[in-house]
């Protein structure tokens, strides 16, 4: 029985071998049309190297030999020529007469540079008006000034996923001035630690969020804003104050536990999801759009940004991209810049001064009133920067005085 299986196995062998050895034949004839001609395969073993060498020197000569015959077939009108010079990016055709059927083959790279560079002509014939604020950044590898444009583009398309909407229903025990007090208490904070200015925008996205999804009493608020500050400064600082300091500057109102728990549950509730465009993203882009821009501009317009920040209704009546925007218009309306909306501008926002105007006319009215305020903590941070805050804020966008006597 075992004699009978082992010899159809065999057989079968070298059936296949057979097989192989014909569609090995059939392959090498398909080779002959190139020139690579071998007449037979070595019954044993490898070829010799000499052999080798003769069938790849045989197949070159071959080749050679069909190139001069196809050349000699070429009409004189026909051949095309290949120039060397680095000016000619393609073949040209020598020929006598115009109308000749053999077409001109472009590559695929000079199609796509001769679109790109009619697509830069146009655009840059349309944006005349538009000045390129990245030009001196462009030995900088950090500015990525090859990729801003797209990065601000994605930050627009997803500002509205870290968006905070309106919350007060939800919070029966806090009202939108106790949220004025504790943004307030949070800037001297951030003063007093010198963090980053982003720190504490991201801060308060942390906390408006928060307060957006879970219900917090009112002895809780000030528990949930140094929790925030302590995710956003392990966020964004490099030397991040530790949970003893914020305690220290609670007055000691919670324990150090008090804090870590807080900060678990915050950060299980936004689902870690930290990483949002805050308005002092766009504040960076927009007040550099401002040409000729300076320091008083700039201070200014981070000044009624962060009123805006510490109003509840501005907060969550507005996107961060048009918040800072109007802090930007606001800013040059403030200080009399002509012309106070370029085209530049509005490139790079990518809103008209119509569209701004409502939300500039509120943080005028909040810059108008920050003097007879109770709540310092700005007035006196941006007094020392360039006394922005005590500049009369901009005519044009207060209501006008209703007057009696008339």
């Amino acid at each position: 029985m075992a004699s009978r299986a082992v010899v159809p196995q065999r057989e079968n062998n070298e059936e296949v071998k057979q097989r192989n050895a014909r569609a090995d034949g059939r392959n090498r004839r398909v080779l002959q049309d190139i020139g690579n001609f071998v007449d037979e395969r070595a019954p044993q073993g490898k070829k010799p190297i000499t052999e080798g060498v003769f069938a790849v020197t045989q197949a070159v000569k071959g080749a050679q030999r069909k190139a001069a015959d196809k050349a000699e077939k070429l009409k004189p009108e026909d051949v095309i020529v290949i120039s060397s010079d680095e000016k000619s990016e393609r073949s040209k055709h020598v020929s006598k007469k115009q109308g000749s059927s053999r077409k001109q083959v472009k590559t695929l790279t000079s199609i796509l540079s001769a679109r790109s560079k009619a697509v830069s002509g146009l655009i840059n014939k349309l944006n005349v008006s538009i000045e390129d604020i990245d030009g001196a950044d462009a030995g900088n590898a950090l500015a990525v000034s090859e990729y801003v444009d797209d990065i601000y583009r994605f930050y627009k398309l997803t500002e509205d996923e870290g968006r905070v909407r309106d919350y007060t229903d939800l919070q029966p025990d806090l009202n939108a001035k106790m949220r004025s007090i504790l943004v307030d208490w949070l800037i001297e904070v951030h003063r007093k630690f010198e963090l980053m200015p982003e720190t504490l925008y991201i801060t308060m996205n942390i906390v408006d969020r928060f307060l957006s999804m879970k219900v917090v009493q009112r002895k809780e608020l000030q528990l949930v804003g140094i929790s925030a500050m302590l995710i956003a400064c392990k966020y964004e600082e490099i030397w991040a104050p530790e949970v003893n300091d914020f305690v220290f500057i609670s007055d000691n109102a919670y324990a150090r536990e008090n804090v870590l728990v807080m900060e678990k549950k915050i950060l299980d509730t936004l689902e870690w999801y930290l990483t949002v465009p805050t308005p002092y993203v766009f504040l960076v882009r927009f007040i550099k759009a401002c040409i000729p821009s300076d320091d008083k501009i700039e201070n200014l317009a981070f000044y009624l940004a962060e009123l805006g920040l510490m109003q509840y209704p501005a907060a969550v009546m507005y996107s961060p991209s048009m918040l800072a925007a109007a802090a930007v218009y606001a800013a040059r309306c403030t200080l009399g810049k002509s012309p106070l909306w370029s085209e530049t501008l509005m490139h790079h926002t990518g809103y008209s001064e119509n569209q701004l105007m409502d939300c500039a006319k509120l943080l005028v009215k909040f810059h108008s009133t920050t003097a007879e305020s109770k709540l310092k903590a700005l007035y006196r941070k941006f007094s020392n920067c360039d006394a922005v805050a005590l500049l009369a804020p901009a005519r044009s966008l207060l209501p006008m005085p209703i007057n009696h006597g008339e």
